[in-house]
């Protein structure tokens, strides 16, 4: 296995506005929280064994708080009929739920969220285009950091067709526009940043790695191309900042890299 690293993506600092003056750091009690995003591909690395204790010590070393996964199995007859987000959850001591997708091979194909944090069941929201093979989905879960409630949700737009992933992206645009909480929305989007998808989310979204460079999260051998992120939607008294965002270089694990995002939350109640 070829030794691990980690990318760093040029540093960006995106402080949330409240009533239209910008909040200095240390006006601020902020608390760390740390995002991941990671296409685990059902556990299948780049030599076609699924191990997901491999997934795992990847998810372990980097420490986040909240992990969003996509192409995730339970019960599946290619990788061992395991309810791998049960697995994962075990082996990273964190809370794991499963969003449902589609049904596959004896068992469901989705998403799922890890998280340090206690969290509610998932939603599932479906997403606009192809209903008769693999419609995709958008699941979300609300998780109390304690003082403050904030909603993560993983995604996986299409992957070959540019018109399903704008409709898409405007439809994840909708569905947490009225949110009580914050909204911090992590996935792969299949979609470049030039692209009128990212632009599409750019709208109601902060991306956290816009501007920035060597944030390639794929292929994971030789990463080209950034279709990973985290981005969030926070309201006008949110305090959640975004501070420096990650790409953790593991080429065996996975066919994706994922990309970690360490955010700084107030703890100041609104």
């Amino acid at each position: 296995m070829k030794r691990r690293h980690i990318i760093s993506c040029a540093l960006q600092i995106l402080v949330a506005v409240s009533s239209g003056v910008l909040l200095a750091e240390d006006e601020l009690k902020t608390r760390q929280l740390r995002v991941m995003t990671y296409n685990i591909h059902h556990g299948e690395g780049t030599d076609r064994r699924i191990d997901l204790e491999r997934i795992a010590k990847v998810i372990r070393d980097a420490k986040p708080d909240l992990v969003a996964l996509q192409e995730v199995d339970k019960n599946v007859k290619r990788s061992g009929e395991v309810d791998q987000t049960s697995e994962l959850a075990q082996l990273t001591q964190m809370n794991g739920r499963f969003g449902k997708q589609i049904p596959y091979e004896g068992g469901d194909y989705g998403q799922a969220v890890l998280s340090r944090f206690p969290v509610s069941e998932l939603t599932v929201h479906w997403l606009p285009g192809e209903p008769e093979r693999q419609r995709r989905i958008a699941v979300a879960g609300v998780v109390d950091l304690g003082n403050r409630k904030v909603v993560f949700a993983s995604t996986h737009l299409h992957h070959n067709n540019v018109e399903f992933r704008e409709q898409q992206a405007t439809a994840l645009n909708d569905l947490f526009r009225d949110s009580e909480h914050p909204v911090i929305l992590a996935g792969d989007l299949n979609a470049y940043p030039e692209s009128r998808v990212l632009e599409i989310l750019e709208q109601r979204w902060t991306n956290t790695t816009a501007k920035t460079t060597n944030c390639f999260t794929f292929p994971a051998v030789v990463p080209k191309h950034q279709i990973d992120y985290v981005m969030y939607q926070p309201q006008l008294t949110t305090r959640l900042i975004s501070r420096k965002a990650v790409v953790i270089n593991e080429s065996l694990a996975s066919d994706h890299c994922p990309l970690l995002v360490e955010f700084s939350v107030s703890d100041s109640v609104d």
